[in-house]
Parts: C-alpha cells; structure tokens; sequence
C-alpha cells in the first residue's frame, strides 16, 4: 500500500496542487513529485519553507557540509544563493521504495566571483522521509574534485594534472 500524500505536499506545490516538471519522468507518487517540484524550483523565499520539507532535527550531509535542524540546512541554501548565480537544480530520475528516495540531479549555476559560464554539477541525493512524509535525513552525494575544483581557474589545472598522474 502506497503511503498517503503527506501533509507537507499541498505546502510544497503551487495553488495546493502536486506538479512534476516537464523534464522529469512523471511519477504517480505525489510526496515525490512535491519534493521534486520543491527543489527544482527552489528559490530564496522558498527558504522560510523549508520547515514543510524538513522535520526539525533534520540531518543534511554534503562533501562540505555536515548539519543537523531547519535552520542550519536553510543556512547552507542561502549561502548558496548568495554565493551564486542562478543556482537551480534539476531532478533527472527519482527512485522511491519505502522511506527512502534517492535523486539524480544536475545543479546548475554561475560563479559570481568570475565569468566562466553556467557550470554543472552532476550529483544524487539519498532522503529518508519521516512517517508525515518530510525529510529527516538529506545526504547529497557529487565528486568535489571532478565536479568542483576541476573548473576552478587555478585550482583546475593542478586538479586535472593530479588526475592524469594518478591514473598511469
């Protein structure tokens, strides 16, 4: 038996209703499709929110970041938005079974300390949602070096240099 549309899904999808972004696989589950929707089209006032995503003593993980409760995971997105030009995230697959909900996505974006163009981080993200269908644990999962570093201007080149030595 499918779990029920969690009270959070109405408060995650614009007019109550549960939308699934064009470029996504539609599903028929409608907690993934609010969660979905809530990170594709995630934006800073989307930030006061977050509360109807996450449980209160939720843990996010990420290969720089290690925190626990709203207000600290809504610390690391606005970080992200005021670092960041246009960050937006785009959901490639969903795969749902349980409580658990693992993501693909690319994580779009402009760096606003230099123009290199809009640069993509290929990632995935392991959720595990609480009974009331909100995430407790968020841990993304993306290659620093070849996603990050590798495009940075100085560090890049030593990065890439790195790479090619170690795999002869």
């Amino acid at each position: 038996m499918a779990p029920t549309l969690p009270p959070c899904a109405a408060a995650l999808a614009p007019e109550g209703g549960v939308k699934v972004a064009a470029n996504f696989r539609a599903t028929a589950h409608p907690q993934v499709a609010a969660i979905v929707h809530f990170f594709e089209h995630l934006a800073p006032a989307d930030l006061a929110r977050l509360h109807t995503l996450y449980t209160p003593e939720a843990r996010f993980k990420d290969p720089f970041n290690a925190v626990q409760g709203v207000p600290a995971i809504a610390g690391i997105f606005e970080h992200m938005f005021k670092n960041l030009n246009q960050p937006r995230f785009v959901v490639l697959e969903a795969v749902h079974q349980g409580d658990r909900l693992f993501l693909s996505w690319d994580f779009l974006f402009g760096m606003k300390r230099w123009q290199a163009g809009e640069q993509r981080i290929h990632g995935g993200s392991l959720l595990k949602l609480a009974a009331d269908g909100r995430i407790s644990e968020h841990r993304d999962y993306w290659d620093a070096a070849e996603e990050l570093y590798e495009k940075l201007p100085a560090v890049g080149a030593l990065m890439r240099w790195l790479k090619r030595r170690a795999a002869q």
